[in-house]
């Protein structure tokens, strides 16, 4: 086939019939026979949006159609194989945690034909997605069923956005994956794809039969407990009281599995201190964020709801920057402890909300914390998580950005709260560090620049938001096996090597391999 890069299209154009629309752009225009979309984006740095894409076609004779077009180029797929393991190893390969991590990690052993043994501390996603339900409508929070713990992780109850900074082959077999079982196909072509948390929900469901079909077993409301080591060299491991004999343990945990954490470090993995982030959910009218970026085309029927991606840089040297913006979303209480408040952003399929939120985060690094406790980023989390849980007895703190910046009157005035269960005002300034709220109103004021009305004073923070990242990391070896024991392969968001749904699987996904090929 033949791969057309660059090609600029105007809003209306007709993504239904696009031979007829390409046809326009290209010589010979009789030359096409087939088209697919590869790549589409939106551009909306001029004076009007437009899609800036990328075509596969089958044209009637390439050398011409090549020579006629300076951006066409012969295009070979080059498909990710799954491969078969060729030996069966005595013991099973187990796999602790079934995020995103997990379930590519798991997946790819069982197509492997390595029947992995999967553990997962929380609930199956019916389950845990009855459980959510119960503590936004008031009931007593599950700490091991919620929005952190469970089937699919922490990214089952966010927007399912699958964009992510890292270069890596496996991107496309992880997004082939998702569709295969039952997200959009718009995901293997959009610039930022998405699947929504009520469709995800559906997604990681079918994924976890197919890892059963396939031979592997996933046990839920199961817990690692202990890792038994001999001559550094991991011989079995205990969950839920059973002792499990196994060589391979693929640690895929999370970075809201602190207890596993602290028991990591007692046994004597080798961790250190890793840079991350801490600040607050902010909500606007979402239809105030189409007019800022879209203009008058905003609510044009190509272009759907706009989303956003910010940083800037401040005189302290520190960073401010907005993460996991849901597009007519919600912002949700994440708990996972009792006696904490920590906020996340969610959206489902649709986008359909009334209100836009993104966390805006201000970086925090290792030399921030003091003393030398390798899980002191932690403490450092948990302590402003219970801080904001004490401030409004369990609800979530809230205030208006001109209270925040201004100490303008703490009111609700546009721009309505989506959070869930329940909210109070508060002067959240009180719950963060002074480097943390004063990089938060530079950030935000800054960030205002580049998108007018972002610091509003009807829009509403929320706060605090502190998963966002590790403060971890499981030190590895180049074959991703712990440097501290051999046959535990660290992985994932929570082991400190990836910051999103797609990173994650594509680092379970390697980590699988380094097996299958041993």
């Amino acid at each position: 086939m033949i791969k057309l890069d660059g090609v600029i299209l105007p809003l209306d154009t007709d993504f239904n019939n696009l031979k007829t629309e390409l046809s326009k752009t290209v010589e010979p225009k009789d030359s096409i026979v087939s088209v697919r979309l590869h790549k589409k984006s939106v551009d909306a740095r001029g004076a009007a949006p437009r899609f800036c894409c990328s075509f596969l076609l089958e044209v009637k004779d390439e050398k011409e159609f090549i020579k006629a077009n300076k951006n066409a180029k012969v295009y070979e797929a080059s498909p990710y194989i799954f491969k078969r393991a060729e030996c069966i190893p005595k013991y099973r390969p187990i796999v602790v945690g079934f995020g995103p991590a997990g379930m590519f990690a798991s997946l790819t052993l069982a197509r492997a034909g390595l029947s992995p043994l999967v553990l997962e501390r929380g609930s199956d996603v019916d389950t845990r997605t009855k459980d959510v339900k119960e503590f936004f409508s008031g009931g007593a929070l599950k700490c091991n069923s919620n929005i952190q713990f469970g089937e699919g992780g922490a990214g089952t109850f966010s927007d399912g956005k699958l964009n992510t900074g890292i270069k890596d082959f496996r991107i496309r077999a992880v997004l082939e994956a998702f569709v295969q079982f039952g997200a959009d196909s718009d995901i293997l072509y959009e610039a930022k794809p998405h699947i929504g948390t009520d469709v995800l929900r559906k997604v990681v469901k079918n994924i976890r039969k197919e890892i059963i079909r396939l031979g592997g077993e996933v046990r839920f409301n199961t817990c690692l407990e202990n890792i038994n080591i001999l001559g550094g060299r991991l011989v079995s491991i205990i969950a839920s009281g059973e002792e499990i004999r196994t060589d391979n343990l693929f640690l895929c945990i999370g970075h809201s599995a602190r207890d596993t954490f602290l028991s990591l470090k007692n046994t004597g993995f080798e961790m250190c201190r890793k840079p991350f982030a801490v600040g607050v959910r902010i909500e606007h009218l979402q239809r105030d964020i189409n007019r800022s970026l879209y203009g008058k085309y905003a609510g044009h029927k190509n272009l759907g709801t706009a989303d956003y991606k910010l940083a800037v840089h401040l005189p302290s040297g520190r960073g401010v920057y907005t993460f996991c913006m849901c597009p007519g979303g919600e912002v949700v209480n994440a708990s996972s402890e009792i006696g904490g408040i920590v906020t996340n952003g969610m959206s489902y399929k649709a986008r359909d909300g009334i209100n836009a939120n993104s966390a805006v985060l201000v970086g925090v690094t290792p030399e921030d914390i003091s003393g030398t406790d390798v899980l002191g980023g932690i403490n450092f989390q948990r302590t402003i998580e219970q801080t904001a849980y004490n401030a409004c007895g369990g609800k979530v703190p809230v205030c208006s950005v001109g209270y925040f910046l201004k100490k303008t009157p703490n009111e609700i005035g546009g721009v309505k709260p989506t959070v869930k269960p329940d909210f109070e005002l508060y002067d959240i300034e009180k719950l963060f560090p002074d480097f943390i709220s004063n990089s938060l109103k530079s950030g935000i004021t800054l960030m205002d620049r580049k998108i007018r009305g972002f610091a509003h004073h009807d829009a509403i923070i929320s706060a605090p938001e502190t998963r966002s990242s590790s403060p971890v990391r499981i030190l590895r070896r180049e074959d991703m096996q712990s440097v501290s024991v051999e046959g535990v392969y660290p992985c994932g968001e929570g082991a400190g090597y990836a910051g999103g749904i797609v990173s994650a699987a594509v680092d379970g996904i390697k980590a699988a391999e380094r097996i299958i090929k041993s």
